[in-house]
Parts: C-alpha cells; structure tokens; sequence
C-alpha cells in the first residue's frame, strides 16, 4: 500500500514535469494524474489544466470499464483545449481543432468523446474529398458544474449550460440548458441526400 502511494506520486511528479515543462501545457496549478494519458499538441496549439484537475487514465479502481486512457490532443495551429478547476476528467478523449473548453467542476466519465470537429469535410457532391480535405470544425464549450455520463459523445459545435446532466450513452449536439438533464434514446435518417 506505501508503495503504491510512493510510485503513484512519483508517477504524478514525473507526468507534471514533463508535461508543463517539455511538451508546454499549462497548468494553472497542482494537476493530478492517474495512469499515462495521451497528450499531444500542435507546437502553436495552447492545452490548460486548472488546479486540483484530475485526469484519470487508469482503470484501476474506477467503477465502471475504461476502454482507453485520457487522450488530449490539439493538433492544429491555433487549436486550444481549456479545463477548468477541480474537475475529474475519466478515460475521455478531447480533441480541438477550434476551441473546447471545459469550466470549473466538471464530472465527465470514462469514454467520452468531446470532439469540435467531423474530421473529414461532409462532401456529398464529391465525396471522394472526405479522404483529402478536412472540416473547420466549431468550438464546444462545458459550462461549471456539469456532469457528464459515460459513452457520451458531444458534437462540434454544442454547449453545454452550467449545471446540466448528460445521460450516459447520448450523443450531444447544439444547445443544452442550464440544470438539465439531457438524454438521447432515438436512433434515426437525419437528412437522405
């Protein structure tokens, strides 16, 4: 148990050196981590923690299947992934080509996708462009206070009001209101082209 509690800290120690120092994420603070997450960012890219932010990739003791480590990438020139304080972030992927930003005590569980972006322009005029030309995407901001099931897929584009609940296993697009809870349980044809 000691032991355990010895590596996790130096495990913690290492990860924040490296991360703030070496690969330039700010911290606005002591960050927690557990497990290896997956960071990268694009050189003109910005990632900031806050302090007391948790960024869980182990699935050790978590309540629930964690498929994957947290993933954090900001991969284009501009992009900038913003979380706030004391938030518990678990097993999630948060990829920005525009901006996501994520306020103060946010609960988001274990493989969440937060993504501002299709990845692939739509193209249905020529589609054969969806494997050369990527989309703009558009910024997705999380309000303080929300809490966010696990499964969740939230689209570019969405916000999130303060205080709101996602349902785990929905998928998120456009505007949630503030102490919501929001749920999704139809599967349907959007739009036929």
């Amino acid at each position: 148990m000691i032991i355990n509690k010895i590596y996790n800290k130096a495990v913690n120690l290492f990860l924040s050196i490296y991360y703030e120092k070496l690969k330039g994420i700010n911290f606005s603070g002591t960050v927690y981590f557990k497990g290896i997450p997956v960071i990268f960012k694009h050189k003109d890219a910005k990632i900031t923690i806050g302090k007391k932010t948790l960024i869980n990739s182990s699935k050790r003791k978590y309540h629930i299947n964690m498929h994957s480590p947290c993933k954090l990438l900001a991969d284009r020139p501009q992009a900038e992934i913003i979380i706030g304080e004391n938030c518990r972030i678990h097993g999630t992927c948060i990829h920005a080509v525009k901006r996501i930003e994520i306020g103060n005590n946010c609960l988001i569980a274990a493989n969440t996708n937060i993504i501002d972006s299709n990845g692939h322009i739509l193209a249905m005029n020529n589609p054969i462009d969806r494997l050369s030309i990527a989309d703009e995407g558009r910024p997705i901001i999380i309000e303080d206070n929300v809490w966010i099931g696990s499964n969740v897929m939230i689209l570019a584009g969405t916000i999130i009001r303060e205080g709101a609940v996602i349902m785990a296993g929905s998928v998120v697009k456009g505007e949630v209101p503030a102490k919501s809870i929001y749920g999704t349980d139809a599967f349907k044809v959007i739009k036929q082209y």
